[in-house]
């Protein structure tokens, strides 16, 4: 299965241990924009060159997506905040439903008001175990 992992910038670091052992699992792994370079966003903060580039970060997550089997959400703690997705993992969960595609979330889905539009997705929680990645 293509496979895109989807999160914020707060849980890069942890990408490559889901990437291996997805991989060592079968899958092809994806990995999300600006994965290893978290810092790029930073530079455009404040300038007007901001919004064009986060614009195209959007539409380049969605073309992604288009040829993906499924996303992997993955919502740790992030301080207060239990099981966290930002807005840009959000946008990234709505678009992999708006075209099929099978959504996984690591942990359970976030309290919020997103809550009912996550339900809405039909994800499917698999609380760390990825051979339920299917």
């Amino acid at each position: 299965m293509k496979i895109l992992l989807v999160c914020s910038k707060a849980f890069y670091d942890k990408l490559l241990f889901y990437k291996d052992e997805l991989e060592n699992l079968g899958h092809e792994v994806f990995m999300p924009n600006c994965w290893n370079c978290p810092e790029t966003e930073a530079k455009y903060r404040g300038t007007k060159e901001h919004a064009q580039w986060k614009a195209s970060m959007i539409k380049h997550s969605e073309e992604v997506i288009k040829s993906m089997d499924s996303v992997l959400v993955l919502n740790f703690d992030k301080g207060e905040k239990k099981n966290y997705i930002g807005g840009a993992t959000f946008l990234e969960i709505y678009d992999a439903f708006r075209f099929g595609k099978k959504i996984f979330f690591l942990h359970e889905l976030p309290e919020g008001m997103l809550k009912d539009e996550l339900i809405g997705f039909n994800p499917k929680v698999i609380n760390e175990d990825l051979n339920k990645i299917k």
